[in-house]
């Protein structure tokens, strides 16, 4: 068990559970491709309630809680894409200049 928890909202989209569900990300479990959601739980027959696993494609989050690190890697990846984008690319002026 374990994962990625990062104290997420989420609302379900899909399913069973689909739009009255709106609560934080309970556990993660990577393994079995599910993630458990706060309010989305149903009752055992001996009593005890247990929360339900849902396919995180099944899931939109809402709110997102970003730490120092988090932020580091998002802006790392942002900034790695604007690089990819201009590179090989020739602009009009530049093709012009070329065949002069």
């Amino acid at each position: 068990m374990g994962g990625i928890l990062c104290c997420i909202f989420s609302w379900v989209v899909r399913g069973h559970y689909k739009g009255q569900q709106i609560g934080k990300v309970v556990q993660v479990y990577r393994k079995k491709y599910v993630i458990y959601i706060e309010r989305v739980q149903c009752e055992k027959a001996n009593g005890t309630t247990v929360h339900v696993g849902i396919h995180p494609s099944k899931v939109v989050i809402t709110r997102l809680k970003l730490d120092k690190d988090r932020k580091k890697i998002l802006e790392r990846k942002a900034k790695s894409r604007q690089v990819g984008k201009e590179k090989g690319k020739y602009k009009e002026e530049l093709i012009e200049k070329m065949q002069e």
